[in-house]
């Protein structure tokens, strides 16, 4: 599965890097991470508790079209004793004039956690450029396996 997941990831970029046509942005982007955790107090029931941390990272924007385009990230998180990696593969489309909607896998590298150290979520993800190079996004990341947790982002992001 790890192995598909990375050929498919493989050739997408290869695919829309070898068109020569297309245009590309390089960016930056960073801010402040929510990550909802799920806790069982003995009788209680599900108890939510939410840690705040930080992250950044870089992203590459290829454009397929005027309104549509591919763009992979790669992200590293500081959530207390989580340290991971995230590198989200978005499908980017422009809803309307400065306002972006993103969504598509997540992939997630533990590095001090969990026994099973690679993850896969889900993300949602809106930006309102603020100007040409300028943006403020939010992101909303869904956990699939049980310790997966969901995790809510806000953050700037610079295009260089």
């Amino acid at each position: 599965m790890k192995t598909t997941l990375y050929s498919i990831a493989f050739s997408l970029f290869l695919s829309f890097n070898l068109n020569a046509q297309s245009h590309v942005d390089f960016g930056i982007k960073g801010g402040v991470n929510l990550t909802f955790f799920k806790i069982v107090e003995a009788n209680f029931g599900p108890n939510v508790e939410t840690e705040v941390g930080y992250y950044g990272g870089v992203f590459v924007d290829f454009y397929v079209d005027e309104s549509f385009s591919f763009q992979p990230e790669v992200l590293y998180i500081d959530l207390g004793d989580f340290k991971f990696l995230n590198a989200p593969l978005y499908a980017k489309y422009q809803m309307a004039n400065n306002f972006d909607i993103m969504l598509g896998p997540s992939l997630n590298y533990f590095f001090d956690f969990f026994n099973n150290k690679f993850k896969v979520r889900g993300d949602v993800s809106m930006a309102y450029h603020i100007t040409n190079a300028l943006d403020a996004h939010i992101k909303y990341t869904l956990g699939f396996q049980e310790i997966s947790p969901n995790g809510l982002f806000f953050g700037i992001g610079y295009r260089l």
